[in-house]
């Protein structure tokens, strides 16, 4: 199987110590792409000299809303800056990871919306995908898209919504990314809605180091769990891991123009 990760974060430093190992090991076992996801300022660099090294990773640039509180007023200029300096390299994939977070209640929302427009507007101006985080924000975040529409559309990150929702996006033209998450075995509602969601629809990703799925509990997650991964989720959708990993690596390469 070949397999591409659609998000991981792996410039934090949880990877300092082993990633060059790590990298290697998932190669071998067939994670042969990588989507490494700025989320604040001051990692943008770090991501982008990561990606700069290796040339099967790719970068995504953006303002995560979890961390509100850390942004300054000209950060949007300056990830605008950014992009109209790296557009058209290959290794620039997205705008991401940017979104609406309601599950931190001392987020304030109407700065998150404000941030969340104004991305969603460099990417219609770039031309490039929007990589999403959502939770517990589905409805703002379908309106939103709903209005601005952009063009390229993206990746619903970690989806974990209704069938209704899936629906949604999928009108939109946005690709749902599946991790580690929809594995765990309190994910009730997402194992109902697995076997539904078109093979057309779907992503693949790690989030790493974060939702290590049940396979490899409390443990740093890493994109050498996406075999694991994609056997689980395949095996709740009724499918083979291989039907699931070619649809993925297709959806991803169609929605990067890899």
């Amino acid at each position: 199987m070949e397999l591409i990760d659609t998000h991981t974060h792996l410039d934090f430093p949880d990877f300092d110590a082993d990633r060059p190992a790590l990298l290697a090991e998932s190669r071998a076992l067939g994670v042969r792409q990588m989507v490494v996801l700025g989320v604040y300022r001051d990692n943008w660099q770090r991501v982008w000299d990561l990606v700069q090294s290796d040339s099967d990773l790719y970068a995504a640039l953006g303002l995560h809303p979890v961390y509100l509180d850390q942004h300054r007023h000209e950060d949007l200029a300056l990830l605008r800056q950014w992009l109209s300096r790296l557009v058209g390299h290959r290794q620039l994939c997205a705008v991401g990871e940017i979104g609406l977070d309601y599950y931190v209640q001392t987020l304030d929302r109407d700065r998150q919306q404000a941030l969340f427009e104004a991305q969603l507007e460099l990417a219609v101006e770039f031309q490039l995908p929007a990589l999403i985080h959502v939770r517990r924000s589905h409805a703002a975040v379908i309106a939103t898209l709903k209005r601005i529409c952009p063009e390229r559309a993206g990746i619903i990150h970690a989806f974990a919504g209704s069938f209704e929702e899936a629906r949604e996006y999928i009108k939109l033209g946005f690709k749902l990314g599946l991790g580690g998450a929809a594995t765990w075995p309190q994910a009730l509602r997402m194992h109902r809605v697995l076997p539904r969601l078109p093979l057309e629809a779907v992503v693949l990703e790690t989030d790493s180091p974060d939702m290590a799925p049940a396979m490899f509990p409390g443990q740093r997650n890493s994109p050498a769990h996406l075999p694991a991964i994609c056997e689980a989720l395949a095996g709740i959708m009724n499918i083979s891991p291989e039907r699931l990993a070619e649809a993925s690596t297709a959806n991803a390469c169609q929605l990067f123009n890899w």
